[in-house]
């Protein structure tokens, strides 16, 4: 009676219970591979619970709305027609998780058309992939950005003044900003810095504090530097 009930016929054939849940079991449990190799990739305090969820939950959405259409036009247009009416709103992410996103897709694509075998093949491989690019650290910078900002009483000539500093810790400076502080009696300097990863930090801070007088120095992730 079960088989009976499950049992439907779409343009394709037939679909039959034992077929659906090979589908949704195989495409869960891929998506379910990606989602551990987000997590594994992924800054372990930066990524989304919600994101890693979805991910687990994508491919076996994809799987059963390709299995039910199967080669059926009219299906797919009614399905294209209802997704049109659908607005997705996301926050800006890391771009790396596009590839999870069109992976997951493509995984849900497979499951659904039945071919089990290349599913699980291009999953392991590319899960595989992105696990070996991400712990090479490939593509990845050997020195770090950070934002520099040094007071300096208004009687010193900053043009030069820290070339020598600059030149013996890092790669490259370049003065982003000047600007008068408590009224007129200082300069602000602000400057985008590279920094080797070998520079100790403590070094090159007590470098600067020698030719400033000692007066404040701020050493800032280069993020903060947007408005720059």
């Amino acid at each position: 009676m079960i088989e009976t009930i499950f049992n439907t016929t779409s343009a394709s054939g037939s679909i039959s219970l034992t077929s659906a849940i090979l589908t949704i079991a195989v495409s869960f449990l891929l998506g379910g591979l990606i989602s551990l190799t987000y997590m594994k990739t992924s800054n372990k305090i930066a990524y989304s619970q919600n994101f890693s969820l979805t991910l687990i939950l994508v491919p076996t959405v994809i799987a059963i709305i390709i299995l039910l259409i199967g080669s059926n036009v009219a299906r797919a247009f009614s399905l294209a027609g209802a997704f049109s009416i659908i607005r997705f709103r996301s926050a800006p992410g890391d771009p790396k998780d596009i590839a999870y996103v069109l992976l997951t897709m493509a995984t849900g694509l497979a499951c659904g058309t039945e071919l089990y075998g290349y599913a699980i093949l291009f999953t392991t491989v590319l899960c595989l992939l992105m696990t070996t690019l991400h712990f090479t650290n490939f593509g990845g910078k050997k020195f770090s950005q950070k934002l520099l900002r040094i007071i300096i009483p208004e009687d010193l000539d900053y043009e030069g003044a820290f070339d020598e500093v600059f030149e013996k810790f890092t790669i490259s400076h370049d003065l982003r900003k000047v600007k008068t502080t408590d009224l007129g009696s200082l300069y602000e300097l602000v400057y985008m810095v590279s920094l080797n990863e070998n520079v100790k930090q403590k070094e090159f801070l007590d470098a600067l504090r020698c030719r400033n007088g000692n007066l404040n120095i701020t050493l800032s992730m280069a993020a903060d530097a947007a408005e720059y």
